[in-house]
């Protein structure tokens, strides 16, 4: 289905990674992360990558982005590029592709992440269903399913990260109410991602009284981490446990006994940060299921490029994915 040599890319709002896989079971090659607000397309965003790869030229691409997929089309919703399958075949002079949203396709990489690219953060809880659950906060908040049937992995894609999100007690509540609203509201996307943790951070210095802040997400993670600002580490905090609260929410909506996988660009710079139970006692707390809760599985991946191998395990073996390919491939 997929000729080699096989490009794959993972196209956020903010970067644009692409790799190459040579031939079937090669290795994953990298080849750039690019910014994609410097390129005006998809298109001029590959030839760049493929141009400091020499004679290269692929015959398939597999790519995912960060953008609600209509078939062989997403339109970024963090970013300008509205990218369309059968255009990029025909300019990149391609024999065949995919396009997948970003989170279908972290939920599709699951079952190819490497064990030593993962941390367990619920020790000795094992999967006990089919059901699995990716999330994550970058430019925006991604979130996937993935569940097996027949011995075919089925994705489930969805936009959760745009679903309303509410303080739990009092002092959350004071935070929502200085906490800035985006198009008149406050989802989980609002706050937390990049830029809502920059908007929590402000929301939480003007109900402490303190100095406001301009500073955005990278500063703010790269001083708590440094333990230079005790402002920037109690956001982060503070941060952490709503990030725990929603995939909590989102193991419950999916049924996700077979586990919930924590990505995305900002989670794997907080490792040192998360503290294991604490994380997990906000992800159980969900009465009256919290039994189930408490017996699912959270793991934190850490492997950077963790969404290319999925991308690249789908190339070589296509059979073991169940989707509308005819609707979805770039080629009759």
């Amino acid at each position: 289905m997929f000729a080699y040599p096989l490009l794959v890319a993972d196209i956020g709002g903010t970067n644009a990674r692409f790799a190459v896989v040579m031939e079937p079971g090669g290795p994953l090659r990298p080849l750039a992360q690019l910014h994609t607000g410097s390129y005006a397309s998809l298109v001029a965003a590959a030839e760049a990558a493929l141009g400091r790869a020499g004679d290269l030229f692929p015959r398939s691409a597999i790519l995912c982005a960060a953008g609600p997929c209509d078939g062989r089309r997403i339109k970024l919703t963090n970013a300008t590029w509205t990218i369309d399958g059968p255009e990029i075949a025909d300019a990149l002079s391609l024999d065949q592709g995919l396009l997948l949203n970003d989170f279908e396709a972290q939920a599709l990489a699951l079952p190819a992440l490497p064990e030593h690219g993962l941390r367990d953060l619920t020790a000795g809880l094992a999967a006990h269903g089919p059901t699995r659950v990716v999330l994550g906060p970058g430019t925006g908040l991604g979130v996937a399913g993935l569940t097996e049937a027949a011995g075919r992995f089925v994705p489930l894609p969805s936009e959760g990260g745009h679903v309303d999100f509410a303080p739990m007690d009092a002092a959350e509540a004071a935070i929502w109410m200085a906490l800035e609203r985006v198009e008149g509201r406050h989802t989980a996307e609002s706050i937390l991602s990049g830029p809502g943790l920059a908007r929590l951070h402000r929301a939480r210095l003007a109900v402490a009284g303190g100095e406001s802040s301009t500073e955005e997400a990278p500063q703010i993670v790269e001083r708590a981490l440094a333990g230079q600002d005790g402002e920037c580490r109690e956001t982060v905090v503070l941060f952490l446990r709503l990030v725990a609260r929603f995939a909590g929410d989102m193991a419950l909506t999916f049924g996700a006994a077979g586990g919930v996988y924590l990505a995305g660009g900002i989670l794997p710079r907080l490792a040192p940060l998360i503290d294991a139970p604490a994380f997990v006692a906000a992800f159980a707390d969900k009465p009256p299921v919290a039994a189930f809760a408490k017996a699912v599985p959270v793991r934190l991946v850490t492997t950077p490029d963790a969404v290319l191998y999925g991308l690249a395990a789908i190339g070589r073996a296509p059979e073991r994915y169940a989707m509308e390919w005819e609707r979805r491939l770039w080629r009759p």
